[in-house]
């Protein structure tokens, strides 16, 4: 049944594909995260209890959800590596590895900056946030190995070994506030049945997420392009293409 990704495989034929996704990718991603970042932060109502302090969900939340699902495609792309040694799963770490360490980053940052007002301070060593910080570190550790080597597949293989090992992190970072005692609120949108939420809040919300995710997706089939292109650089295919964008002024 995978019979269909094989001619994937090759550089040229990844690059085209993803050249089709990308512009589709980036526009939904643009409409999807301004219409929910902007309902959420100026139009839905404040929260009875934390005010307008709330409003930092509206990225905190789908950056946070992203940064554990990009680490989750990071480590299936690992196995593939391993198990096959697709070169193109190879560069696909180089890719998704820089997106996920900016989405945690993101979700660390927002969520100091709702700490602070709700917590009365801006860290903690939380279950949550620990957990979260160390996915952080998981990122730039596979990139780190990724770009110590020479030879670029020794380090592809190294960094996947560590992608491998580390997403046992992301149910840890997911059941943290159900296993260990936390200062963390637990799930509200996941949860079974009806939420807490309004439906005021809900769907600035749930736009959000979706945006978010064709935000990372897009981002990570920009990164692979370059990369591929890159890597593929000595072959004719790579170098015309270079030639076409350089006469269009890129």
């Amino acid at each position: 049944m995978w019979k269909w990704l094989h001619p994937y495989a090759k550089g040229e034929a990844a690059y085209r594909l993803l050249g089709h996704w990308q512009p589709w990718l980036s526009g939904l991603a643009l409409i999807l995260v301004s219409v929910g970042v902007i309902w959420g932060l100026l139009y839905a109502p404040a929260d009875y209890q934390q005010g307008d302090s709330y409003r930092i969900i509206f990225i905190h939340v789908p950056s946070a959800m992203f940064a554990m699902g990009a680490y989750t495609g990071l480590a299936i792309t690992a196995f593939i590596v391993l198990v096959w040694q697709i070169r193109t799963a190879e560069w696909a770490i180089a890719a998704i590895a820089p997106v996920g360490a900016v989405l945690t980053f993101i979700s660390l940052f927002t969520g100091a900056v709702w700490g602070k007002p709700m917590w009365g301070t801006w860290w903690e060593w939380d279950a949550r946030l620990t957990s979260q910080l160390i996915l952080f570190f998981l990122y730039v550790g596979v990139l780190a190995l990724y770009y110590a080597f020479n030879d670029s597949r020794t380090g592809a293989k190294a960094a996947s070994i560590l992608a491998l090992v580390g997403v046992i992190n992301v149910p840890i970072i997911h059941f943290s506030v159900y296993w260990w005692n936390s200062l963390h609120q637990g799930a509200t949108i996941t949860r079974f049945g009806d939420t807490l939420m309004p439906s005021s809040m809900k769907m600035p919300l749930y736009i959000s997420i979706l945006g978010f995710m064709f935000l990372t997706a897009a981002l990570i089939v920009y990164r692979l392009r370059n990369e591929i292109l890159k890597q593929e650089l000595h072959r004719p295919w790579a170098m015309a293409q270079l030639g076409v964008e350089n006469d269009h002024g890129v």
